[in-house]
């Protein structure tokens, strides 16, 4: 295996990762901006008020982006699993 495939995978696997999480962290990026304008606005510090909503949002997130993250992700390991011998030397 040559330094040239090691980081091509090494590349791939990065990209694969964020390209996965980025709409889950969005997501709570998202909701977490808004609620702490919300307390901002109304002036109630209650730092437990994050958690219930970003909770709940995160979830439905997986659930609406779960399908998509698990076909890329089932994807990259066809690839990294077709490409083996190629891997092994």
């Amino acid at each position: 295996m040559t330094p040239e495939m090691v980081f091509e995978v090494a590349k791939q696997s990065v990209f694969v990762t964020i390209l996965v999480a980025a709409p889950i962290l969005g997501i709570a990026l998202i909701v977490g901006l808004v609620i702490s304008i919300f307390q901002a606005v109304t002036q109630i510090q209650e730092q437990t008020l994050v958690f219930v909503p970003k909770i709940i949002a995160v979830f439905a997130g997986l659930l609406l982006f779960g399908p998509w993250m698990l076909r890329h992700l089932l994807n990259f390991t066809q690839n990294i699993l077709a490409n083996l011998s190629q891997y092994a030397g």
